[in-house]
């Protein structure tokens, strides 16, 4: 059938389960319950993959999905040995559950970015000898004796990385994380305002900030054939786009910024916006007109919204046949060249 391709969904293997981070972080979808509650409320969709979520596929219309390891993934891990390993250990579950089905689901990397070089290993061989179409990164690494630190990917010491994201000639999605629990303690922006974790706010306003820095590093110009991806709508930014680049255009930024370009330029050249979790007809016709429509993409962000609620909404968009079917699904084939029929 020719449906739907989304793009930005999660999954989660039985070694995920039993890592800390994903409990650790998961029950801040709930703050103020217990330690398992978090995890236990989307443990069973997660692990679900040929069952019931296929199923939903095929009842509401969803041909193909790009499977991924849910957030914080191998960022949340601050262990630079049990991060590698984690992001090994998912790829491989993934690269197997995807065939089973590989007319129905594909897979991006999880990986670990505590090492640039080694980030850019494991993207190698999960591309080119496990079949998988691009990376996904939750936002920074945790580092640390108790992940304290944070660590983004807009400095020079991940060139090796963007480097080799160029020369395979896939994207990287930059996926949303909570936050770490240092932030969380009294005094802090979240600590005192817990109301505002979690998808509705501190995503987009935490990873806006990392995608900001990576638009303004210079690192499109170093490597302008790198593709990443923002789910969301693009995290809010089209909306501030026309502002963003207005005042990095000033005369007194432009002596001193990292970057060529402004930032609308690299949006309508590097960076594409897909529609998960954010289903808003009017935004997506602005995203179209801001960004180009071959840098709109679907997306449903499973299981934390639903095949239903994401594809009924989708067949109220009032967009042009030929657009609505680039945003569907001719955009995803193309970016992440995937081996469907157009």
């Amino acid at each position: 059938m020719k449906g739907t391709i989304a793009i930005e969904e999660a999954i989660i293997d039985q070694a995920g389960v039993e890592a800390h981070t994903f409990a650790q972080f998961q029950t801040l979808m709930r703050p103020g319950s217990d330690q398992t509650s978090g995890l236990s409320a989307h443990e069973k969709r997660l692990l679900d993959i040929h069952d019931e979520r296929l199923k939903s596929m095929d009842q509401h219309g969803v041909e193909y999905m790009l499977l991924s390891l849910t957030s914080p993934g191998a960022q949340g891990e601050p262990d630079p040995e049990k991060a590698r390993k984690m992001a090994q250990v998912a790829n491989d579950y993934l690269a197997g559950e995807v065939k089973k089905n590989p007319k129905r689901f594909g897979a991006l990397a999880a990986l670990s970015m505590h090492n640039a070089k080694d980030a850019a290993n494991e993207l190698r061989r999960a591309v080119q000898q496990l079949g998988m179409f691009g990376g996904l990164v939750n936002d920074f690494q945790s580092k640390g004796a108790d992940g304290e630190e944070k660590v983004y990917f807009d400095t020079p010491d991940y060139d090796p990385f963007w480097e080799t994201v160029q020369e395979l000639n896939v994207p990287v999605y930059f996926h949303p994380r909570y936050a770490i629990k240092q932030d969380l303690q009294p005094g802090t922006k979240y600590g005192d305002r817990k109301h505002l974790l979690g998808a509705g706010v501190q995503f987009h306003l935490d990873l806006s900030w990392h995608l900001y820095a990576v638009c303004s590093s210079g690192i499109f110009d170093r490597f302008p054939k790198v593709q990443i991806v923002a789910g969301h709508l693009g995290e809010g930014i089209p909306f501030n786009l026309w502002r963003a680049s207005h005042w990095i255009n000033h005369p007194f930024k432009r002596g001193s910024r990292p970057m060529k370009q402004d930032y609308s330029y690299y949006w309508t050249h590097n960076v594409s916006i897909t529609t998960s979790g954010n289903y808003n007809t009017r935004g997506l016709k602005y995203c179209i007109e801001e960004l180009g429509l071959d840098r709109c993409l679907y997306a449903i962000d499973t299981p934390y919204e639903t095949v239903e609620e994401g594809q009924n909404w989708w067949k109220t968009v009032d967009l042009p046949e030929d657009q609505k079917e680039a945003v569907a699904r001719r955009n995803a084939i193309r970016l992440f060249k995937l081996p469907l029929e157009e």
